[in-house]
């Protein structure tokens, strides 16, 4: 048995509650932009994923025009911090309703470090920083989706392991439905199966 919902029937809100409740675990781009009067600007944004190797572009939505929106489309700069679990509170508190124009570095209290390639800073404490210039945005909706092409990458040695980053290390938050978040927990390891090694479906093997 299965419960239908049809979103033609029900409002906006509740509908979206269904989405970000079925939709998860969601990556949290934790992007931090500089507005044209050089306030900096940092927010949780979890419609987030990526778009593009080849060139590397990611991808986030803003739902409903916010800072963020507003200062990417006019410095045409952002960049994507990781949103590890030890800033948990720190993240949540970067997603309050500040008024226009106060910076959620500063109210916070979130250090940040300079960007090599563009002008938003980073967070300091993050493991991971994506420095973007953007491709393109797109309106669809209520929402507008930004690419942004990174553009320079840079990662803590603490979280590497043979050069590569090891997600034990990183330990990034999630968002879930509600006011839930998760933590990365149990992780799994399966190999992609060639065809030429097939040898039936999983219930058979």
């Amino acid at each position: 048995m299965r419960t239908d919902f049809d979103p033609a029937a029900m409002s906006r809100n509740d509908f979206y509650r269904l989405l970000t409740a079925t939709v998860v675990p969601r990556p949290i781009a934790w992007v931090s932009t500089t507005s044209a009067d050089g306030t900096h600007n940092l927010a949780p944004h979890s419609f987030f994923t990526i778009a593009s190797v080849a060139p590397p572009v990611v991808q986030f939505s803003s739902v409903g025009r916010k800072d963020t929106l507003r200062n990417v489309e006019a410095t045409g700069q952002f960049v994507v911090n990781l949103a590890p679990e030890g800033l948990f509170e720190q993240v949540n508190d970067t997603g309050t309703d500040f008024p226009h124009g106060v910076s959620e570095f500063e109210a916070a209290g979130i250090a940040t470090e300079p960007s090599l390639r563009v002008k938003p800073p980073r967070v300091a404490a993050s493991p991971v920083a994506l420095e973007c210039e953007v491709h393109s945005t797109l309106r669809i909706g209520d929402g507008t989706v930004v690419f942004g092409r990174v553009v320079h990458a840079a990662v803590s040695q603490d979280v590497l392991v043979d050069g590569h980053p090891e997600i034990s290390r990183l330990k990034p938050l999630s968002r879930l439905g509600k006011d839930e978040w998760a933590t990365v927990g149990e992780v799994r390891e399966i190999s992609r199966i060639r065809h030429a090694d097939w040898s039936g479906p999983a219930g058979d093997r």
